[in-house]
């Protein structure tokens, strides 16, 4: 089949006759043609009949015009392509690599000039200076990136190492080539989406960044949270230990002061200290009798004694233990003072305010019964008959309801 274009073999771009490829070799220094079977885009606009030659230029129609719809005339007008060279053509096609002829002259070749930082930064890269320089020359010099793509493309070619040579003529031209209009375009949106393309890419791995950074933060403060937690649970154990240590002592000072009181009222009633408890003998001894008689408990002290289990039995409610004191401490005051008055004497057991003060509580009656109240009719009455009264009893009683509501250690050992 015969050829209906010419192709670049340094980009790929489809030309339609020679004096195009003349011209995209001046423009890009590209020098490396070939006839080729397939035939230029001839893609028409349906909508306002501009021809286009690429999908590329296409697209851009499409976004400056909105036209969307097009007619693909190109193998109407595919024509098997003239390779005939106008005569007044200064540029001859050549193969890739090899030297250029004008006329019958043969042009001295050199090494074409190329961008310096582009070429070190590709020999940093790890490129060699051959195929840097190479890449730069043919990818027209326009950035690093673009001769980084060309190196990957022609990777594989044969002379990828080795060193271009231009006409000499042609290294007084500007390294970096001028461009059309539509080629500006077209390669400025080339950049704007590789630009976009390595936006998002660094965006990605900055959010990366963060999310590692975040993660590391997170598991440093949740450390440091367990590390907080734990000296605040030692903290907390401390101070209870010491509170139970505070505790202790009270308690201790509690009791010395309960067996002082009760060594100065043994005192003040002239009798002996209380002797240490015995200890328990490691083998049993015959049992000797007692060269004392035991003495019976005195009157106070059996008062003093069901006081306490009173308050011991109903120990957490405070306020009804000091309730019932002081309700006794009135009876015992008003048989004291009128004596001859029946109805202080005389007290109803089902009465509800006497059981919900005293009568309900433990030791209650038994106080009263101490200071000479007797149950009468059956136990319906506690009676203290006028012949009974016995008033040094009923100042014990006084005395001991005095020291059990005004002793804040009473009953509490």
């Amino acid at each position: 089949m015969a050829g209906v274009s010419l192709q670049c073999g340094d980009c790929g771009l489809l030309l339609k006759s020679v004096e195009e490829a003349q011209e995209h070799a001046e423009l890009t220094n590209h020098s490396n043609f070939s006839e080729s079977t397939e035939p230029v885009l001839n893609l028409v606009c349906a909508s306002c009949a501009k021809p286009c030659r690429s999908k590329t230029e296409t697209d851009l129609h499409t976004k400056r015009t909105g036209h969307d719809e097009f007619v693909d005339k190109t193998f109407e007008s595919a024509k098997p392509i003239a390779l005939e060279v106008p005569k007044n053509s200064d540029v001859d096609m050549v193969d890739a690599g090899d030297s250029t002829a004008s006329g019958d002259q043969t042009e001295e070749m050199v090494v074409p000039e190329v961008n310096q930082e582009f070429l070190e930064n590709l020999e940093l890269m790890g490129f060699s200076k051959a195929r840097a320089t190479r890449a730069l020359h043919y990818s027209g010099n326009s950035s690093l990136e673009v001769a980084t793509e060309w190196i990957v493309e022609h990777e594989n070619d044969s002379n990828i190492d080795e060193m271009p040579l231009v006409p000499i003529s042609s290294k007084s031209e500007a390294s970096k080539p001028s461009l059309t209009p539509e080629e500006i375009k077209i390669k400025a949106q080339e950049l704007k989406e590789r630009a976009r393309k390595k936006k998002e890419e660094e965006e990605k791995r900055m959010e990366r960044e963060r999310e590692k950074e975040r993660i590391r933060v997170g598991k440093e403060l949740l450390e440091a949270k367990r590390i907080e937690e734990d000296n605040e649970r030692k903290r907390i154990m401390a101070l209870r230990k010491a509170e139970k240590e505070e505790e202790k002592r009270a308690r201790e000072k509690i009791r010395q002061k309960l067996e002082e009181d009760k060594a100065e009222r043994r005192r003040k009633l002239g009798l002996p200290p209380e002797d240490p408890k015995p200890t328990k003998p490691a083998a049993p001894v015959e049992e000797k009798k007692p060269m004392l008689p035991i003495r019976p408990a005195t009157k106070a002290e059996q008062m003093r004694e069901c006081l306490r289990s009173l308050k011991q039995a109903h120990k957490d409610n405070d306020q009804q233990v000091k309730t019932a004191f002081n309700t006794l401490l009135t009876y015992i005051k008003n048989v004291a003072t009128k004596p001859d008055e029946e109805k202080f004497r005389k007290i109803r057991l089902s009465n509800a305010t006497f059981q919900e003060r005293v009568g309900k509580l433990v030791g209650g009656i038994n106080f009263l019964e101490l200071c000479g109240f007797e149950k009468i009719d059956n136990g319906e009455f506690l009676y203290l008959p006028r012949d009974k009264i016995d008033v040094p009893v009923l100042h014990t009683a006084g005395n001991e309801l005095n020291s059990a509501i005004n002793n804040p250690f009473f009953g509490v050992l």
